[in-house]
C-alpha cells in the first residue's frame, strides 16, 4: 500500500523533476487575503502572483497546502463524520504556472502522473470541461485518448473559476475516478451525479480571461495554470478504498481514539471517531499556526471544532479529557511533513487539555438542559429556538453543536426562532447600553459592532498583516470614503494594532493599500472593548469601505511598550515580595518611554526598599526566562494564583502571563502570574534594564512608582553619571570622592551660617555697650516704652530670641522687630509682663502683618509672630505698631 506521506512526496517530486519550485505550505491564517478566515485552497498563497501584485523568483511551482474549511462560504463542519469525503482540514496538492505553460502541458503532466506514475487505469477516469472550451476538449482527446463520452461538457459555474467579481478567471477541467458500479451514483452532469461512485480527484484551472464586474473584458496577457488535488481523496483511490476515513492516516488516528476510549471504531461509534480524528488534525494545525480558542473570529471557529470533537469523546464515554492524549499519534503521522506540529506539540496538548477540561462542565450543564427540553419530544419534532439560544447564551453551546447533538435522535432545531432570540438579546443590550450614561455620539461604535462583530486582534503573533476595511468614521459620522488630508478612524475585521486598555497605550504605525492609499496611525483605541479603532491621518490616495488594507505597527514603539508592560508585572511581584501581600495594583500607565505603577501601601518606601525591589526585577531580566502564556477562565486563573490587574475587563476567557522563577530551588511556581490581555516580551531579557526613577504618594494609602526600562533606563543612568562627573569637576575631585567632599562642604556651610546668625544677633542687640543707649526704647506719649527695628538678612528663627533679649535688657515695654530676607518679611512683637493687661502682642502683630501685605499672625499675649510678602514695607509695619500704642489696646 502507498502511504499518504509517500503520495505527497511522490507528487512533489514529480513536479520538482519537471522544473517546478517546491514551495512549503503557507500558514492556515491567510497572509495576503484579509477576506478569508482560513486558507481554503492551494492557490490562496499565490493569489497576488496570479494578479501581478507580487513577483517571485520562479514561474512554476508545486506545493502541498494546508487548508481549512470550517467557516464562512466554505464550511464543511456539519458534514464531517457523516460522509466519506468531508473534512475541516485537508491538504491540497497543486502545480502552478505563472505565465509559463498552459493547457496542453498542464493536461499532459496530469495525465502522465495519474496513469503512468501512479498507474490508475484510464478506463476508470472521466474528465469534464467547460461547455465552450473546445480547446480543452480536443486536448483531452489528443493527449489522453479518451472517448468523447468520457469528456463531459459542463455548462455551469462548477467548471468556470473566477478569483472574484473582477480579476483573472477561466474554465476548469476536472478529473473523476470511477469507483465501480457497485456504488450508487452517476457521472458528472447526470441526474444522479451526487452519488459517491464518481469522485473528483483533480481540478485543473485554466486562467485565461480578465473580467470586470462579472463580465469578461479580454484575455490575460500571460495565461496561467492553477490545479488542486485533495490528498485525502487521491490517497483513498491509490490505497484501494472508497472512503477517505479508511486511508492510513485516518485509520491510525481512529485506532488511537478507539484504544484510548476502549470502544469499537465501527457501527454506532463510526461518526464520533471520525469527527475526533478530523477535528484533531484541524485543532493541531490551527494551534501550531498561532490560532487559539476565543469567543470571536478564528479563535471561535477553532473552539467550535474542538468542542464538537470533545462532545463526541463524551458520547464515546471518555471519562477524562481525550484530545490532548491523541496529539502524539497526530505527530507520528504528520510531523515529518509538517515540523511545525513537532515544535508546537506542548502548546497543542496544553490548549486541548485546558479547553476540554473547561468544556466538560459546560457540556454537562448544556446536555442536562437539552435532556429536559427533549424529554417530551417525539422523533421528527423541532427544538424551540429559544431553548437553543439559551444553550448558546448561558452554557456556551454553539448552535451547530446543539443541532449535531439532536441529529442522532431525529430532532430538528428551530433556526428562525434562534435568530429571533439572538436579535432580541442584541436589542436589549443596545437599550441597556443607551441607558448607561455613555455619550450618545458613541452609539456609532455600537452600530458597527452589531453589524460587523468585534475586531480580531492578531498582534500577539506579529506586527503587521492585511485586513478588510469594515467602517470609516470622520468627525463622528460614518463615511464610505476618505481622501488625502482627512483625519479618520479606520475599523477593520482584524488588526495587529493593540487597542489601549489595561493601562497600556494603543499602538501606532501605518496603513496602506496597493492602490496608493497611505495613512499614519497615531493611536488605537478599543470602543466597547470589542472594536479596534485606528486613529489615522490620510497622507495620500483614497480609501473606501471594503478595501483590503495593509496594517503595520511601529515595531520600535511596540517593543518599548512590551518591555514596559512586562516590567510592570515583575515590579508588582517584587513589591509584594518585599512589602507584603497587601500590595495590589491600583492603576498603571504603560507608555513607550516610561511606566507608572500605583499600588496600595501606607508609607513611603525607604531607599533600601527601592534598591531591593529594583535589584529583584533586574535579576529576573538577567535570567531571561521565556514568558509563558495560557488561556483560562478568570476563576481558574485566580484559583491557580494569578493576580488580576487593575483596569482590565475580563470576559469568559483570559490570558494568563507567567514570568520568572522563585529564588528557592525546587519551587516550580512562577515569580509573577497575572491576568493580562496586553502585549509582552517573549523572554524577560528583552526588557534589558529596569530603573526606578521616582517614588511618591498619590493619595492616602496609595503610592506611585515611576520607572524606565531598556535604552531609556540606560540613558537616564548615563545622564546621572555625566552630572556626577560635572559635580566632581567643580569640586576638583574624583567622582567617587564627591559624597565625602559634599558632606564637608555642607558642614562648613552650616558652621558659617551659625556664625553669621550669631553676628547678626549681636548686631541687632546693639553691637555692645557703645550701642546700648541708642537701642534703648523710646518713651511714647502714652507712657509706653517702645523699640521697633527693621533688620535685613536676619533669620526669622532669630526674632523670638532677640525679642526676649530686648525685654530682659529693658525690663518694661513693647518690642517690634522685622527681619527681611529675599524680599519677604517676618515680624515679631513682644509685650513685657507689666503691660499685657493693656496690650496684646497677637493684635499688634496682626497690624504689622497687614502692613507687610500678609494676613493673620498669632501667638501669646506676650509674644506673637507673623509674616508678609512685601519686605519693603518693614518701616510701615513698625509704624503701624507704634500708632496702635498711642491708645491702650487690650485683648
Amino acid at each position: 500500500m502507498t502511504s499518504t506521506n509517500d503520495i505527497r512526496r511522490s507528487f512533489l517530486d514529480y513536479f520538482g523533476n519537471e522544473g517546478h519550485r517546491f514551495v512549503p505550505s503557507a500558514p492556515l491564517v491567510p497572509q495576503n487575503d484579509p477576506t478569508l478566515m482560513f486558507v481554503n485552497a492551494g492557490m490562496v498563497p499565490f493569489k497576488n502572483v496570479f494578479t501581478g501584485l507580487e513577483t517571485r523568483p520562479y514561474i512554476t511551482a508545486t506545493s502541498s497546502q494546508k487548508c481549512v474549511r470550517a467557516g464562512g462560504k466554505h464550511n464543511d463542519l456539519d458534514n464531517v463524520g457523516y460522509t466519506a469525503r468531508h473534512h475541516t482540514f485537508f491538504e491540497m496538492l497543486g502545480n502552478f504556472s505563472f505565465g509559463d505553460y498552459f493547457k496542453e502541458r498542464a493536461i499532459g503532466l496530469a495525465w502522465n502522473l495519474i496513469t503512468k506514475e501512479w498507474g490508475l487505469p484510464a478506463e476508470r477516469l472521466t474528465v469534464t470541461v467547460y461547455h465552450t472550451d473546445d480547446e480543452a476538449f480536443d486536448l483531452w482527446k489528443k493527449i489522453a485518448g479518451l472517448p468523447e463520452h468520457r469528456i463531459i461538457r459542463i455548462p455551469t459555474k462548477d467548471n468556470f473559476w473566477a478569483m472574484g467579481d473582477s480579476g483573472p478567471c477561466g474554465p476548469c477541467s476536472e478529473i473523476f475516478y470511477d469507483h465501480g458500479d457497485h456504488i450508487p451514483g452517476g457521472p458528472p452532469g447526470s441526474p444522479d451525479e451526487d452519488g459517491d461512485r464518481f469522485t473528483e480527484i483533480w481540478n485543473l484551472v485554466f486562467m485565461q480571461y480578465e473580467q470586470e464586474a462579472n463580465e469578461i473584458v479580454g484575455n490575460l496577457p500571460k495565461p496561467s495554470i492553477d490545479t488542486g488535488m485533495g490528498l485525502e481523496r487521491i490517497a483513498a483511490v491509490l490505497q484501494g478504498v472508497h472512503d477517505n476515513y479508511d486511508t492510513d492516516t485516518f485509520k491510525a488516528l481512529i485506532a488511537a481514539s478507539g484504544e484510548l476510549t476502549r470502544t469499537v471504531t465501527t457501527g454506532a461509534n463510526t461518526a464520533s471517531h471520525r469527527v475526533i480524528a478530523d477535528h484533531l488534525r484541524t485543532s493541531g494545525f490551527l494551534v501550531a499556526d498561532g490560532v487559539l480558542p476565543a469567543n470571536e473570529g478564528r479563535g471561535y471557529v477553532l473552539r467550535r471544532i474542538m468542542r464538537r470533537a470533545m462532545r463526541h469523546a463524551h458520547l464515546l464515554g471518555a471519562a477524562e479529557p481525550l484530545m490532548h492524549r491523541l496529539v502524539p499519534s497526530l505527530i507520528a503521522e504528520m510531523g515529518v511533513a509538517y515540523p511545525e506540529l513537532v515544535r508546537a506539540q506542548p502548546l497543542i496538548e496544553e490548549t486541548l487539555k485546558l479547553e476540554e477540561t473547561r468544556f466538560r462542565q459546560t457540556l454537562a450543564n448544556g446536555l442536562r438542559l437539552l435532556d429536559e427540553a427533549t424529554g417530551s419530544m417525539a422523533a421528527g419534532d423541532t427544538l424551540p429556538g429559544q431553548v437553543a439560544f439559551k444553550l448558546y447564551d448561558t452554557f456556551g453551546f454553539p448552535y451547530d453543536l446543539t443541532e449535531d447533538a439532536l441529529r442522532a435522535q431525529g430532532y430538528g432545531v428551530d433556526r428562525a426562532g434562534f435568530d429571533t432570540a439572538m436579535a432580541e438579546q442584541k436589542a436589549a443590550a443596545r437599550a441597556a447600553w443607551k441607558g448607561s450614561g455613555d455619550k450618545g455620539s458613541d452609539e456609532i461604535w455600537f452600530d458597527i459592532a452589531e453589524e460587523q462583530g468585534g475586531t480580531e486582534f492578531t498582534g500577539y503573533a506579529g506586527h503587521e498583516g492585511d485586513a478588510q476595511v469594515v467602517a470609516l468614521v470622520k468627525d463622528g459620522q460614518r463615511v464610505e470614503t476618505a481622501n488625502a488630508g482627512d483625519e479618520i478612524v479606520i475599523l477593520t475585521n482584524q488588526t495587529p494594532f493593540y487597542g489601549e486598555s489595561g493601562g497600556q497605550q494603543g499602538d501606532a504605525g501605518t496603513a496602506s493599500t496597493d492602490g496608493g492609499f497611505a495613512a499614519d496611525i497615531s493611536d488605537t483605541s478599543k470602543p466597547l472593548g470589542r472594536l479596534h479603532a485606528h486613529k489615522a491621518t490620510v497622507t495620500s490616495g483614497t480609501i473606501k469601505v471594503g478595501d483590503a488594507i495593509h496594517l503595520a505597527v511601529d515595531v520600535s514603539r511596540r517593543s518599548k511598550l512590551r518591555a514596559n508592560h512586562s516590567a510592570t508585572h515583575l515590579l508588582h511581584a517584587a513589591l509584594r515580595h518585599r512589602l507584603g501581600g497587601h500590595v495590589t495594583q491600583k492603576g498603571s500607565l504603560v507608555a513607550p518611554d516610561r511606566l507608572r505603577f500605583d499600588f496600595s501601601h501606607q508609607k513611603a518606601l525607604s531607599p533600601e526598599d527601592i534598591s531591593v525591589v529594583e535589584a529583584e526585577v533586574n535579576r529576573h531580566i538577567r535570567e531571561n526566562d521565556v514568558v509563558a502564556t495560557r488561556l483560562m477562565t478568570p476563576d481558574e486563573a485566580i484559583a491557580a494564583g494569578a493576580m488580576a490587574l487593575f483596569g482590565e475587563k475580563y470576559g469568559d476567557e483570559v490570558r494568563v502571563l507567567s514570568m520568572g522563577k522563585h529564588v528557592h530551588e525546587g519551587d516550580p511556581a512562577s515569580w509573577s502570574v497575572e491576568l493580562c490581555g496586553g502585549t509582552h516580551v517573549n523572554a524577560l531579557g528583552d526588557i534589558g534594564l529596569f530603573k526606578i526613577v521616582a517614588e511618591s504618594a498619590v493619595s492616602s494609602g496609595i503610592r506611585r512608582i515611576e520607572a524606565l526600562t531598556g535604552e531609556a533606563a540606560r540613558l537616564w543612568l548615563v545622564q546621572r553619571d555625566e552630572r556626577l562627573r560635572e559635580a566632581a569637576s567643580v569640586l576638583k575631585a574624583q567622582p567617587d570622592e564627591v559624597p565625602a567632599r559634599l558632606v564637608a562642604l555642607v558642614e562648613d556651610r552650616r558652621r558659617l551660617e551659625r556664625e553669621l546668625a550669631e553676628a547678626k544677633k549681636a548686631l541687632a542687640l546693639g553691637g555692645g555697650a557703645a550701642k546700648a543707649e541708642a537701642d534703648a526704647p523710646e518713651m511714647l506719649a502714652s507712657g509706653v516704652p517702645f523699640l521697633g527695628k527693621v533688620i535685613d538678612g536676619l533669620d526669622p528663627k532669630s526674632l523670638r530670641g532677640l525679642i526676649d533679649a530686648q525685654k530682659q535688657a529693658a525690663g518694661s515695654g513693647v518690642f517690634a522687630l522685622v527681619g527681611v530676607n529675599e524680599g519677604r518679611a517676618a515680624v515679631a512683637v513682644g509685650v513685657s509682663d507689666d503691660l499685657v493687661a493693656r496690650y496684646s502682642a497677637v493684635e499688634l502683630v496682626k497690624l504689622a502683618v497687614a502692613a507687610l501685605g500678609g494676613q493673620g499672625g498669632g501667638g501669646r499675649p506676650d509674644m506673637a509672630q507673623g509674616g508678609g510678602p512685601d519686605g519693603t514695607k518693614g518701616a510701615e509695619a513698625i509704624a503701624a505698631v507704634r500708632t496702635a500704642l498711642a491708645e491702650p489696646v487690650t485683648a
